[in-house]
């Protein structure tokens, strides 16, 4: 579930605190950090409690409506509640079980969120033209997706909410909003009780990555930052963007300390991970010093991968 690049930037924004904080705590930002991936975890049990919480106010509608007579009313609600994809969450049992021992389910305390939402869902123009289709599998499927898409994910309010929440889920609420829509995309009818609670790592290699990671760049620190000074002879050295800084001895720190990771990939995620998170002329500057720093330590016979290709 979670990427490498979403790694590398919770790491840089815990590298980050230790130096603006001036603290030498490694262990205590290293839980930190190992608990703001457990959080992005939280982050989409949550989402998928509020796919489940709209399923059952749907019902709830309907059956409201049912004792009333309300027969249009009903005929609104019984579309979403016969939805097969929201039945197939509703009913996985892993994935609830899943929600229910993280203690995760705000939405139940919190319900305006959902009543806005629902109500938001039915006088949409994707609801309108759910309702006139024949209902399948895959159009039930395409509903779900562009609602959570083009309604659920972009609420203000909504976002806000998370935003207070937690403040790690800020930058983990579009990465986890992203892999539902493609976990959904991939759906198909009848899956296992396990396709909805995937593992938050890929791999033991995944999790040790984080860790290994800030442990590498921080204890190295004196020798990555001489290998990045020494480059910076043409350019302002209290002008260069302390965020730039992190991301060069991060980079560096995978040339010299991980060597299954290539060169290439290293130097690719860094300066996508600088248009997030930096300035505009960032890309620019972190490429050239890593360029230099990677001949440089090419040329001592310093970085050694393994694998083909991997220089």
């Amino acid at each position: 579930m979670i990427t490498r690049r979403h790694i590398r930037a919770k790491v840089m924004q815990s590298v980050y605190a230790l130096q603006q904080s001036q603290s030498q705590d490694l262990d205590k930002e290293l839980k930190f950090l190992e608990e703001s991936a457990a959080n992005l975890y939280d982050l989409y049990l949550l989402q998928f409690s509020l796919l489940t919480e709209i399923h059952k106010y749907a019902t709830h509608q309907h059956n409201i409506a049912q004792k009333k007579y309300l027969t249009t009313n009903n005929n609104t609600h019984l579309a979403i509640v016969n939805n097969q994809l929201l039945c197939a969450i509703s009913q996985n049992n892993a994935l609830q079980d899943a929600i229910e021992n993280a203690h995760i389910n705000l939405f139940d305390v919190h319900y305006e969120y959902v009543k806005n939402l629902y109500k938001d869902i039915c006088s949409s123009s994707i609801y309108e033209q759910y309702s006139t289709q024949k209902n399948d599998f895959n159009t039930d499927k395409d509903f779900v997706i562009a609602i959570f898409e083009e309604i659920i994910a972009p609420n203000d309010e909504l976002y806000d909410f998370i935003d207070d929440y937690s403040i790690t889920w800020t930058d983990d609420y579009p990465v986890v909003n992203s892999y539902i829509v493609k976990l959904l995309t991939n759906l198909r009818p009848n899956p296992p009780q396990k396709y909805f609670t995937p593992s938050l790592y890929n791999s033991d290699e995944e999790k040790k990555y984080l860790t290994d990671l800030l442990k590498k760049t921080v204890l190295n620190d004196d020798k990555l930052k001489k290998l990045v000074e020494s480059k910076l002879t043409n350019w302002d050295k209290e002008r260069v963007a302390i965020l730039d800084l992190i991301l060069i001895k991060m980079a560096v720190s995978e040339f010299l300390y991980f060597p299954s990771i290539p060169v290439k990939v290293t130097i690719n995620e860094y300066l996508e991970l600088a248009k997030d998170y930096s300035t505009s002329k960032s890309n620019f500057f972190i490429n050239g010093i890593l360029t230099t720093v990677h001949k440089q330590l090419s040329e001592s016979d310093e970085i050694k991968k393994i694998g083909r290709g991997l220089l």
